[in-house]
């Protein structure tokens, strides 16, 4: 199991917390490849800590669907089926609509001053080719929306989706689906937020949540791996 060789061994007090949330990121980062067995022994060692917070963290890692087990034989990282993506962006973009309605009401000028710098860092990044600040800017653009909604459950409910899109995409897409358009959609939805044209802004935000024709076709075909 080829456990990034770059992560320094983790002090001994780490909480289960922290051996959750490193585990995790390397499954979405693709370190830990789909399907890849994982030995609790092996990634206590790693983290410097006792095999009872790894286990706990990869049940709670099985909750999210992130990692699979059968009973008394292996414990893996869970498939990457492409063809969830056609199911798992429609969600989102439902629940991020309904996110940016609820905060069209307590926006203000600073929000959206927010939004408009986050937007141009994300601009830069794009043009730099710096994919893993491209995303975190993208993810930082829906999240200002999600926060300012002040709706918790559905801040809740897209925490626990993104991730499993982040890792899909990673494996079958590259950064393909990170491109410049990213940028003109956010910027007509700042300025759908800015005049209060709600009804376009939600169009706007469920258009910047489709794919593109040729993916769409790749991921209703695309088998697990």
């Amino acid at each position: 199991m080829p456990i990034p060789a770059s992560t320094a061994p983790l002090a001994r007090s780490l909480a289960r917390e922290e051996v959750y949330r490193n585990l995790k990121q390397w499954i979405i980062e693709l370190q830990l490849a789909p399907g890849e067995i994982l030995r609790d022994q092996e990634l206590a060692t790693q983290l410097g800590v006792s095999r009872t917070p790894v286990r706990e963290a990869l049940r709670q890692l099985e909750d999210e669907g992130l990692v699979v087990t059968s009973f008394h034989k292996w414990t893996k990282v869970a498939p990457s089926n492409l063809a969830d993506i056609s199911q798992l962006y429609p969600v989102v973009a439902a629940l991020e609509a309904a996110a940016l309605e609820l905060a069209l009401p307590h926006l203000t000028t600073a929000d959206l001053q927010e939004l408009l710098a986050c937007n141009d860092a994300l601009a830069l990044a794009i043009a730099a080719q710096d994919h893993q600040l491209a995303t975190a800017l993208d993810a930082q653009f829906h999240a200002i929306i999600v926060r300012v909604s002040q709706n918790l459950e559905i801040e809740k409910m897209l925490a626990s989706l993104r991730p499993r899109i982040r890792r899909i995409e990673l494996a079958h897409f590259g950064d393909q689906r990170m491109a410049p358009q990213s940028v003109a959609e956010h910027a007509a939805i700042i300025e759908a937020l800015r005049t209060g044209d709600s009804q376009a802004a939600v169009q706007l935000i469920k258009q910047n949540w489709s794919l593109p024709p040729d993916l769409l076709q790749l991921a209703t075909m695309a088998p697990a791996t």
